[in-house]
């Protein structure tokens, strides 16, 4: 039997998977100033977590650790390298999540398309007394179908949201440096499978074309992905749309972009100061925000939970 932290929490399914293997699971969230001593005084073996904690060299040096489990895809919270040189196993649930956060693009999109984030900013204030204007002034919103959905990055969740796109009546461009071209699955009711071939084109065309820009790249190590240079190559009246990491957008220059009327809007889900984003970003009229919650649907934290639970049992024998 071996003891397993699940610091940032795992759904229960997941859990049960666990406990019945064997195993004891704390779901006790330990503050990450006493993680790596916990870490060595309960000889943990193995710790899952989200985004919220971090597991760096201090905590992965707690010498009882065989395992380190992520939920969701990427892994910048966890110093890779040491884990690999202290013989420490890293797992991920990559395709897990994908149908969720393609949905909230998709959400954010149709939402921003129809002014209703900026909506509903105004109408519990003025909705009483200034509904006429109200209804005119959000009245000319705009449908997706027949707009260009550009999508920067086409790993699962990008190709998952090209195929929620297609699905709405879009065109999709997209830029991969590492993918040439790919095909695009649909199960249609009472027609079967249907595949659409997408191509990837160079990186400028996409965000000259896109009507829609959704971003779905790893971390920036060395800068902002889109900053003030790819705004303005982007075509006016264009939204952005970051459900990927905190600084793939350059944040400042967003807001300059959005301030002088050339991108109409940007949903982000993402932030460069987590959790204590810039107010400017989330007090903006044209800016739908959410909390980071991309693959936070029911749904997705069960198949989080059960695939993350089989691979760390596995892991740990």
């Amino acid at each position: 039997m071996a003891f397993i932290l699940a610091n940032d929490g795992i759904d229960a399914a997941g859990k049960a998977i666990l406990e019945a293997a064997g195993h004891n699971v704390q779901t006790d969230r330990v503050p990450q100033e006493a993680l790596a001593d916990f870490l060595k005084e309960n000889n943990v073996a193995a710790l899952l977590v989200r985004s919220a904690t971090q597991v760096t060299a201090i905590e992965l040096a707690s010498g009882t650790l065989k395992v380190v489990g992520r939920t969701g895809v990427g892994m910048d919270n966890i110093d890779l390298q040491t884990a690999e040189r202290l013989g420490i196993t890293v797992a991920n649930t990559p395709a897990a999540s994908s149908r969720s956060v393609a949905e909230l693009v998709m959400a954010h999109a149709m939402g921003l398309m129809r002014f209703l984030p900026e909506s509903n900013r105004e109408m519990p204030t003025h909705g009483t007394t200034e509904f006429a204007k109200l209804k005119k002034k959000f009245g000319n919103g705009r449908e997706v179908e027949g707009r260009t959905m550009g999508i920067i990055g086409l790993g699962r969740i990008g190709r998952m949201t090209a195929q929620l796109a297609l699905g709405m009546g879009m065109k999709v461009v997209a830029h991969d440096p590492f993918v040439q071209n790919c095909e695009i699955g649909f199960n249609v009711y009472g027609f079967g499978e249907v595949t659409v071939p997408i191509s990837t084109r160079p990186f400028d065309e996409v965000l000259a074309q896109c009507d829609i820009l959704s971003l779905h790249v790893p971390g920036a190590k060395h800068g902002a992905v889109i900053g003030k240079d790819e705004l303005w190559k982007m075509q006016r009246g264009a939204i952005i749309i970051n459900a990927s990491r905190g600084g793939v957008i350059d944040e400042q220059a967003l807001l300059e972009a959005l301030d002088s009327g050339h991108i109409a809007a940007a949903g982000l889900d993402v932030f460069v100061n987590e959790p204590a984003p810039d107010p400017r970003l989330l007090n903006h009229p044209r800016i739908s925000v959410t909390p980071h919650i991309g693959a936070a649907t029911e749904e997705a934290q069960e198949r989080i939970g059960i695939e993350l639970a089989h691979k760390v049992a596995a892991c740990l024998g």
